[in-house]
């Protein structure tokens, strides 16, 4: 990571924090990040160990990139915790800043996204699901530089 003599860090340096795949839902995400509505985010842990990627670590920063792969901004993890599905909790659930409200919506939906044609095809398993014992990456991040307006 390089930062030039005002201690800014040159976001091109970070990796990339890629919300979804590209299209309407990312685009929905990067704005709830924007706006600070999305503070968390969830992964699964399979995801992590299929890509080679290490889990990510406290102060770690990355850029978040809308569709168009444009760096939009500089997220810092501000914790990390691998759970299993079912342990999800209502907050983490609501930080995600996808207006669910409950656990139940939340996991209506990510499973959606989990069990679809993408993430299969991303994970290398046209079958895969998750359940209750699947291991997610539960992250909370912060907002520390927004690229629109630096």
């Amino acid at each position: 990571m390089t930062s030039d003599s005002s201690g800014l860090v040159d976001p091109a340096s970070l990796p990339k924090a890629e919300f979804a795949f590209p299209g309407p839902l990312r685009d929905a995400l990067v704005a709830a990040t924007l706006d600070g509505r999305k503070v968390a985010t969830t992964g699964l842990a399979a995801e992590y160990e299929h890509e080679g990627e290490p889990l990510p670590e406290i102060g770690e920063r990355s850029v978040v990139v809308d569709s168009a792969d444009r760096p939009v901004a500089v997220i810092e993890v501000t914790s990390v915790r691998v759970v299993s599905l079912g342990e999800v909790d209502s907050a983490h659930a609501v930080d995600e800043g996808e207006g669910h409200t409950t656990v139940a919506q939340w996991r209506a939906a990510h499973e959606k996204f989990w069990h679809g044609q993408e993430m299969r095809l991303a994970l290398g398993d046209a079958t895969f699901t998750v359940d209750d014992a699947t291991p997610v990456v539960l992250e909370r991040f912060r907002v520390v530089v927004d690229l629109r307006t630096a």
